[in-house]
């Protein structure tokens, strides 16, 4: 279990963030959350959530954490319609309010707690590296997710590789997990082209979120489906164990355990 130490977090922000930075994450994140709902893409209560946790992203993580925010937010915005009439069908589409604040945490909780842990950390590389991990899974479970729904006539499910109906909980298909891939990799490349991480750990951090894809779609086969976790809990282990590999990959490059 991670532990935040909330008043060295709140000295490190204040001494370390540039209040421009605040200035800049405060009007960005209030266009964005307003935006979102505009859109119909969450409800109320996300619009806040989502609001806040942009807010803190863009302040411990700078304009790279909330451009790959941006990035997350539009393949969720444009897979989540995609193939809307059939999803509806299968009684797997979306609320047409949005997405709840619940949801919202739940793939975004883990990315923004380890931006915040950066801050305060010796290692503020490693835990963007986690946070970038966090993201890239919170996309490519989303993708895979909607586009499987939308265009596969057949899915199977991951513990077993038994054929089961679209849209089951832990059910797979190769279209719906191509895109996940190709999710992965978009937003890898857009922490990597905005410097958040360096170059070298664009392909680790996209491998990461690959990984986090499995494990979502192993907890939704194993425990989802038998009521013992929802779906909210499901993709907040899934962003964490994302998060765990990218700092697993990290330690074993530099040699040291990247620790709060």
């Amino acid at each position: 279990m991670v532990i935040i130490p909330w008043p060295v977090l709140g000295a490190q922000l204040h001494s370390l963030v540039p209040p421009r930075r605040v200035l800049w994450a405060l009007g960005f994140t209030v266009v964005f959350a307003v935006s979102a709902r505009l859109l119909r893409a969450v409800t109320v209560s996300g619009t806040f959530a989502g609001g806040v946790l942009a807010f803190l992203l863009f302040v411990a993580g700078g304009p790279g954490a909330f451009a790959a925010l941006i990035a997350v937010f539009l393949l969720t915005w444009v897979t989540t319609r995609l193939g809307h009439r059939r999803k509806r069908q299968l009684g797997t589409a979306e609320e047409h309010s949005g997405r709840s604040a619940s949801q919202i945490v739940a793939n975004l909780g883990i990315a923004t707690a380890a931006a915040l842990v950066g801050v305060a950390t010796r290692h503020p590389a490693a835990w963007l590296v986690a946070c970038s991990a966090a993201l890239v899974e919170a996309a490519a479970d989303t993708t895979s997710s909607e586009v499987g729904q939308a265009v596969s006539d057949s899915a199977y499910l991951i513990t077993d590789f038994r054929p089961v109906p679209v849209g089951t909980d832990g059910g797979i298909s190769a279209a719906g997990t191509l895109a996940g891939i190709a999710a992965a990799v978009a937003v890898a490349a857009v922490c990597g082209a905005t410097r958040m991480i360096a170059w070298q750990w664009w392909l680790p951090v996209a491998a990461a979120g690959v990984l986090g894809m499995f494990v979502d779609s192993f907890l939704g086969a194993s425990l989802e489906r038998r009521r013992l976790l929802n779906n909210d809990a499901v993709n907040l282990l899934s962003t964490i164990a994302a998060a765990l590999f990218a700092l697993f990959l990290y330690w074993s490059r530099q040699g040291e355990f990247p620790l709060p």
